[in-house]
Formats: C-alpha cells, sequence, structure tokens
C-alpha cells in the first residue's frame, strides 16, 4: 500500500534532494502511474530556481535501473561473484542478528563495525535509527573522514563552525577568491551567483590545478600543484602582516593566535610559495595586493585543497585570511566554508551518547581489515556507503571484503561495488520513496522531504531496518519510533517550534537571518570565548609538524606525478556510478602525453607501489603539467582493468581531522605495451 501523503496517478509532487551537494534542492517530481517520469526543480525555491543538475534528472535511471536491488538475497557463490539467492526479510534479518550475537558472544560487540559515509545527508536516514542500534549494540564506532574531516576541523577550530556568507550575497562582492572548489559541478547553483558578481565588476580569482568552467571565465586562474595551497596561503598572510595590511585593531578586538600565525607565515615569502607550488610570484603578489585593498572581498573555501597531507593547515591558512585583513563585518565579505551547522540542530531525538567503544578511522578500512590491531572485525554493516569505490588503498580494501571469515551486509538501493562481496544484500528505498529532513550546506536551508511514490521491489527505509533489528536483538525500547513515519513526527516534535511548524506546514523552515548572514554582524564565532582562534592548541597538536607546518611533496623520480580524482558531472560521490557515462579518461598535459610518447585516446597504465590502472589517456592543457586526473567516483566497470584510481591512492591521514589523502596519490603514466 502507498506510504500516506503519497501522490495521485499523476501528479508534480513538491521534494528534497538529501545527496552529498551543497545546494539540496527542492524538486518537482512529475509522476505518471505510480512512476516517476520526470524530475526537475521547483520555483518555490529561490535558489534552485527551477533547474536542477544533470545527475539527479537521470535519478529515475537508478530508480528503476537493472542494478536496483528488489529483494533481500544471501550469497551463494564466491566472495565478489555477485552471485545471491533471493530470500525473505525476515529470512535476512534473522541471519543477520544470529551474527550479531555471535560475534557480541565470541570477540566482543566491537568486532561489528557499522560503515556508512555520505550517501545521503538526512536526518532520518543517517544518525537516529541507525545510532539507536549500534549504539546500544556496543559495536565500533566509524570516524567518518573520507570528506570533509580537514576542513571541519580547520572550521571548528578556528570558528566553532560560524555561519558563513550564502550564495545570495556573492552578488555584491568586489573580489572573490574561489578556491579548491567546482561549482560547475559540484553545487551548481553558486554559479549564477558569481555571474552576476562578475557581470557587476567583481575580480574573481580561482586557484585549482585544473581549468574548471569556472577558471575559465575567471579574470584569473592560479594552477597550484596539488598539496601545496598552504605555501600558497601562508604567503599571501606574510605579505599582509610584514607589509602594513594586517587589520590590527580587528585582530586584538576579535582573534586569538596572530603572532603565532604571522611566525609561521614568516618564512613564505612569494618567491619560496611559488617555486614549491609551481606558479608565479608576481602573479601571487597581484592577487594579495588587490586582496588586502579591496572590500567587499570574500574567499569560497571548498573541499579540494584539503585532500592531501597538508589539507587541514592549508584550510586553516585560507579560512584565516578575511580575519587579518579584516574583511568581516560588511554584507559579502568573509568567508564560505560549510552551513550546515547553522541551524544549531544538535540531535536531541537522540537520548543516548556514543558508547566509549573502539573507534576505526574509515580511511584505514582496508589495513583494519587486513591487518587487525587487537581484535578483528568480523562484522560488517555497510550502508549509505560504497567502500570499495571511495575508499583510499583500494586493492587492500578489496582484499578485506575477499576474507571468508568477514560476515558483510550491505543496505543499499542498488548492485554497488561493494554489494558483490555481501553475505547479505537488502534493498533500501531512494529518497523518493521515503521521509526525510534535508539541510544545505551550501544556503541555509532546511526542508522537509516526501516520499512521491510507493516502494520499488521489496525495499524497506533505513529506520524500519534499524528498529526492526534492534527488536530482534532486544535492544528497541518503549520509548523508540516505531517506523519511519513515528521517527519523523518525533524528530520534528524535537526541532525549534518555529522550524518545526515552518516543516509541517509549508515544507521548509524559515533560515535565521533570512539565510544571508552577516559575518561579525549577525552571527559571530562559537569558540568558547567568540573570537576567532587563529592558532588553536588542539590542532598546533595533532598536525605532525604542527598547524601551518608544510609536508613537502611525496612525489619520487620513480613517481612523478600527481594524480587527483575530482568531483565530476556524472555522480555524486559513487552515487550514480552504475550509470552508463562516455568512456572514463585520464585527463594528462599535452607535454606529459608528449614526454611519454602518448597520443590523445592511447591506453595507458596508471600506476605505483600501491597497484595500477588501465585507463585511455585524453591530452588537455586543462590540466596542469605535472598533474593528472579521473573524476571521482567512479565504478570499477568503468576503467580497462577494473581498478580505479583510488587502488593508487595512499590510506595515509591528512594533518587534521584524519582526512583521506586522495591528492597524495604519486603515479607514473606509460602507454600499454610501451
Amino acid at each position: 500500500m502507498p506510504k500516506p501523503g503519497l501522490a495521485p496517478p499523476e501528479s508534480v509532487v513538491t521534494t528534497a534532494c538529501p545527496l552529498d551537494c551543497p545546494d539540496a534542492c527542492t524538486l518537482e517530481v512529475t509522476v505518471r502511474g505510480g512512476r516517476v517520469a520526470k524530475i526537475d526543480g521547483s520555483r518555490e525555491n529561490h535558489i534552485t530556481h527551477g533547474y536542477i543538475c544533470a545527475k539527479v534528472r537521470r535519478f529515475p535511471e537508478r530508480v528503476y535501473g537493472d542494478d536496483r536491488l528488489l529483494h533481500p538475497a544471501i550469497r551463494r557463490g564466491g566472495k565478489g561473484s555477485g552471485l545471491f539467492t533471493r530470500v525473505t526479510w525476515d529470512d535476512a534479518l534473522d541471519l543477520i542478528a544470529e551474527k550479531f550475537v555471535a560475534a557480541r558472544n565470541g570477540g566482543g560487540a566491537e568486532t561489528i563495525l557499522p560503515l556508512c559515509y555520505g550517501g545521503s545527508n538526512g536526518l532520518l536516514t543517517q544518525d537516529y535509527a541507525d545510532a539507536i542500534l549500534f549504539r546500544r549494540l556496543g559495536a565500533s564506532r566509524l570516524l567518518r573522514t573520507v570528506c570533509a574531516a580537514p576542513t571541519g576541523a580547520a572550521n571548528l577550530g578556528l570558528y566553532g563552525k560560524m555561519a558563513s556568507v550564502s550564495y545570495e550575497d556573492y552578488p555584491e562582492a568586489r573580489m572573490i577568491i574561489v578556491w579548491g572548489v567546482n561549482p560547475s559541478v559540484s553545487g551548481i547553483h553558486l554559479m549564477p551567483y558569481l555571474k552576476q558578481a562578475r557581470d557587476n565588476g567583481a575580480y574573481v580569482v580561482v586557484i585549482d590545478p585544473r581549468a574548471t568552467t569556472i577558471a575559465r571565465q575567471a579574470d584569473l586562474h592560479i594552477t597550484v600543484r596539488p598539496g601545496t595551497d598552504l605555501p600558497v596561503a601562508l604567503s599571501m598572510h606574510r605579505y599582509l602582516f610584514e607589509e602594513g595590511h594586517a587589520a590590527q585593531p580587528f585582530l586584538d578586538a576579535h582573534t586569538n593566535g596572530a603572532a603565532q600565525l604571522r611566525a609561521k607565515a614568516a618564512p613564505w615569502t612569494f618567491e619560496r610559495a611559488a617555486d614549491v607550488s609551481g606558479t608565479d610570484a608576481a602573479v601571487l603578489r597581484r592577487v594579495a595586493e588587490r586582496y588586502a585593498k579591496t572590500s567587499p572581498a570574500l574567499v569560497k573555501c571548498g573541499w579540494g585543497l584539503e585532500r592531501n597531507r597538508n589539507g587541514g593547515s592549508a584550510a586553516a591558512a585560507v579560512l584565516a585570511l578575511p580575519a587579518v585583513a579584516g574583511k568581516f563585518g560588511v554584507r559579502s565579505g568573509g568567508f564560505t566554508m560549510s552551513n550546515s551547522a547553522s541551524w544549531g540542530i544538535e540531535r536531541t531525538w537522540l537520548t543516548e551518547p556514543e558508547p566509549p567503544t573502539r573507534a576505526i578511522n574509515m580511511n584505514k578500512v582496508g589495513r583494519i581489515l587486513t591487518e587487525p590491531e587487537g581484535a578483528p572485525i568480523n562484522v560488517l554493516f555497510v550502508y549509505n556507503c560504497n567502500p570499495v569505490a571511495i575508499l583510499p588503498d583500494q586493492r587492500r580494501v578489496i582484499r578485506g571484503f575477499e576474507r571468508e571469515d568477514l560476515f558483510t551486509v550491505v543496505f543499499d538501493q542498488v548492485l554497488t561495488d561493494t554489494a558483490i562481496y555481501a553475505d547479505v544484500v537488502l534493498p533500501a528505498t531512494t529518497f523518493l520513496e521515503h521521509y526525510d529532513t534535508v539541510r544545505g550546506y551550501g544556503p541555509i536551508t532546511l526542508q522537509l522531504a516526501k516520499p512521491v511514490i510507493d516502494t520499488v521491489g521489496e525495499s524497506r527505509s533505513n529506520t524500519d531496518v534499524f528498529m526492526d533489528l534492534a527488536r530482534r536483538l532486544g535492544l528497541a525500547g518503549d520509548d523508540d519510533p516505531v517506523d519511519e513515519v513515528d521517527a519523523m513526527l518525533r524528530m520534528l516534535n524535537e526541532l525549534p517550534p518555529d522550524v518545526s511548524t515552518g516543516l509541517r506546514e509549508s515544507w521548509k523552515a524559515t533560515p535565521p537571518h533570512d539565510g544571508r548572514p552577516i559575518q561579525f554582524v549577525d552571527v559571530f564565532p562559537k569558540t568558547s570565548d567568540a573570537k576567532i582562534d587563529l592558532f588553536p592548541a588542539a590542532l598546533d597538536q595533532q598536525a605532525p609538524l604542527g598547524l601551518y607546518g608544510y609536508q613537502p611533496d611525496p612525489a619520487t623520480a620513480e613517481f612523478p606525478l600527481a594524480l587527483i580524482s575530482p568531483a565530476s558531472d556524472r555522480a555524486i560521490s559513487s552515487t550514480l556510478g552504475e550509470l552508463p557515462r562516455p568512456d572514463v579518461k585520464l585527463d594528462i598535459h599535452p607535454d606529459d602525453a608528449g614526454a611519454r610518447g602518448i597520443l590523445d585516446g592511447d591506453s595507458v597504465r596508471v600506476w605505483n607501489a600501491l597497484g595500477e590502472m588501465h585507463i585511455h589517456a585524453r591530452l588537455t592543457p586543462l590540466i596542469a603539467p605535472g598533474t593528472v586526473s579521473t573524476p571521482k567516483g567512479v565504478w570499477r566497470r568503468s576503467t580497462v582493468n577494473h581498478y580505479t584510481s583510488n587502488a593508487l591512492v595512499p590510506d595515509s591521514l591528512a594533518d587534521l581531522g584524519g582526512g583521506a589523502c586522495f591528492n597524495d596519490a604519486r603515479v607514473e603514466v606509460a602507454k600499454v605495451g610501451a
């Protein structure tokens, strides 16, 4: 039977997208005969403004595609064979509960690991019913560090995750530095506001190893070698401090740690930073000079600059620039990072704290599964995540999933690269089939998402499955949600009254400060003393060389090329990676290709000590010399030898937050057969 509130046979239904993108678009979904016919953007949301990305437009292909999981199933072939036998939900959940109990009674509940990340950013589909189950079970805790951990640590340490400049205020800025982000494929609704800013005369600088769409439209594009954003940012700080452009009254009144930051920046002349980063010292000086004298000026700090050994310090140095230069206190001045904390939501519907169980960094999952320290992981429960496709050191991850003594559950919408290694697969609903609450982290939005079609096949929501397992294990209480609808209502009751009322009555809540806060007018740092901490002691102690300490490039003569894997217009992380796509290419600069005798379209081998990937080359001047690139989120089926760039990525960690170092892969490339 359809869920309450589902659309009639032919209608256009408003809902929201919870996928891992800053924009959290409002959607208009056309439903005909009970099936999704079309997905478009809603004009009821002035950010979405009637259009959405091509990725989500293709989402019906996932809902009804050949890869969709329709029934619970149990493995009947070898691990990795992808062969399964259909079973009932009761049979599947009974088996999982039995394995949980056996693991808890054997090596202890910490031999069980829930493995999840950003397959849904909804408040209901992650860290609600799943948290109830795994906390009470006493399972190992997962540190979700594969993305946003270094930038999150920097933002929290310096500003306490203060709300940042929203898209709507970009047109009034006179200078914008777009650093380590490509909004033309990730956060596309920023692009019109950047265009308005340029039309209004703003000077736009893009710092990126690739000539992305926004870089080609900008006034200035600076191509930095991956991992060297930190020296570039510190050279700007040195200029501000040493040449009399630091906003000293602001620093005295509103910051701590300015002297330590100044000392760390002192060695980084423009010449030294340019030499390390592969840029031009005169260009760096010109940017710093313009930034010092321009107001309003803002920095859009992305997530691309964090994906390396220096990522956290780089993000901290970039986020510190508006403080040192005195760019706060005016509309369109300051910085933009994540706005996810702007609503102050504390998940009060979870009444129990996390237990002090073992914490496992998800970037080390391959190593933990193959070289355990202490009790091994014997049971994995994978949901909202495709670890074989997204985690570093892919070959080691696969070896871990191939363990015959590892019982693996994969709860997903489609048969992913990970699901083929499962002992049990469970079919999950898509966001078009369940309720959720969706929070943007670009624009400051909070929306109610509702199902627009009945569940496909026998798929079930996260809430229903995790609460069912909790009941089977004797871990559910009388005060727990009964099902998905009950959980949604309980969550709404826990939100502030005005927010809850807005979601109940009009699907969206009114954001604080109309969604356009002015930093240091409407919002202030959420640190303990409401000041910016430019040199947090906790971050300084965590970084291997101290905060703002530069770790040299890991390139060697044997592996001289930096391999990066930026977001693409085909997938959201690895979501939708199963859909047909043009041949995945390795972008390589003509100079690097020429030195290796590689022609456009050649089949090439990309390798290092961890593994290799076979792929076709695309010669392009849009990638910096010394850097090669393949898209993020590629599935194994999209390369010739069925390994992706992650097979070449070390499982080393960034300086802050335990983040992944995808852009620290150093490789060599040769024509296949050479």
